[in-house]
């Protein structure tokens, strides 16, 4: 079992930069890929950026991609979202999530086995 706790949203203006934590329990923390998804209101949850167990491998959307960079270090049990040049419409809720297949590196939310409670981060124009 792993429970994960996001911590680092808020309120930020445009342009600006926020860097999300997701701290996990549990001793198999090390070797599950780990991914982080947000949901605004009133839309379908969607992916953000994921990354193997061991950093080496990363996955990143779209229209995340050349400002937010997901790293994690095992020997704390955190993975990080940094998030550079904030939009208004990244506006939304962050979940982090654990997935239990080790060899996978999903964008979809149904592959994942464990989610936090979820972080607000709000950017305002």
């Amino acid at each position: 079992q792993v429970q994960l706790v996001e911590s680092g949203g808020g309120l930020v203006q445009s342009g600006g930069s926020l860097r999300l934590s997701c701290a996990a329990s549990g001793r198999t923390f090390n070797s599950y890929p780990m991914g982080w998804f947000r949901q605004a209101p009133g839309k379908d949850r969607e992916f953000v950026a994921s990354i193997s167990w061991d950093g080496r491998n990363r996955n990143v959307a779209d229209g995340v991609k050349g400002r937010f960079t997901i790293s994690r270090d095992n020997a704390k049990n955190t993975v990080y979202l940094q998030m550079n040049m904030l939009k208004p419409e990244d506006t939304a809720v962050y979940y982090c999530a654990a997935d239990r297949n080790v060899v996978r590196l999903s964008r979809r939310p149904n592959d994942y086995d464990y989610w936090g409670q979820g972080t607000q981060v709000t950017v305002s124009s």
